[in-house]
């Protein structure tokens, strides 16, 4: 068993929900609430992460971040090290590949609120800030939680990314999911086995959690 991958993974996982939860949050009370030419396209382009190929996905972000880019010859500037092959790429490759766990479950949440709350809100002197923060956020946190676990679940399964991008470098970008693959490549099946079985339980774990958050918005509106 791999202790320090599974350490890593989860460590990803926190930090990769704590930078993605706030963009995808505003982003997806803007979706739910505003009907503008191009909506189709912009929702098109945040769940592309869905369907693309992992190694598509991992090509393109490999030039975005790699250091001949302009992003990757900044970060070299100003840090003196490379994005690509480090915890800090490997993030960043996250926090994208994670955009439709993370955003879809919260613009379902929005958009479930009915929009005579919200203009109740507004009758009674609250301004749009305190409408989302009083009303708007506390009736859409089963989707905000929806998002974390599906944010987190995914990041520790995830492997053609996060092995273009970050490599298999121990401590520092090699992933449960990657200590997975290597130990089958070493006919070690037992430790597969119990990290595989790891991860099976995270995943039906987080499964559970979100038609429990799921049926608490059904109950809410008596669906």
């Amino acid at each position: 068993m791999d202790w320090q991958a599974l350490q890593l993974s989860l460590l990803l996982g926190a930090c990769t929900a704590a930078l993605l939860l706030p963009f995808a949050i505003v982003v997806s009370r803007w979706l739910a609430w505003r009907r503008f030419h191009g909506r189709n396209l912009a929702q098109a382009v945040l769940a592309l992460p869905l369907i693309l190929p992992p190694t598509v996905l991992g090509y393109y972000l490999l030039e975005l971040l790699g250091n001949q880019s302009i992003l990757g010859t900044v970060f070299t500037a100003v840090f003196h090290d490379s994005l690509v092959f480090s915890f800090q790429g490997l993030l960043l490759a996250s926090v994208v590949f994670n955009i439709p766990f993370a955003v879809q479950p919260i613009q379902r949440a929005f958009e479930t609120i009915p929009q005579d709350i919200r203009e109740a809100a507004w009758c009674c002197g609250l301004s749009d800030w305190q409408t989302f923060w009083k009303i708007e956020l506390p009736l859409a946190w089963p989707g905000v939680l929806s998002a974390l676990v599906l944010t987190i679940a995914h990041t520790l399964g995830e492997f053609g990314v996060v092995l273009m991008v970050g490599g298999n470098i121990p401590g520092e970008t090699r992933t449960i999911a990657i200590a997975i693959y290597d130990r089958v490549q070493a006919f070690d099946n037992q430790s597969a086995g119990t990290m595989s079985a790891i991860l099976l339980l995270i995943s039906m774990a987080a499964i559970a959690l979100i038609y429990t958050f799921n049926d608490r918005l059904d109950r809410r509106y008596g669906r």
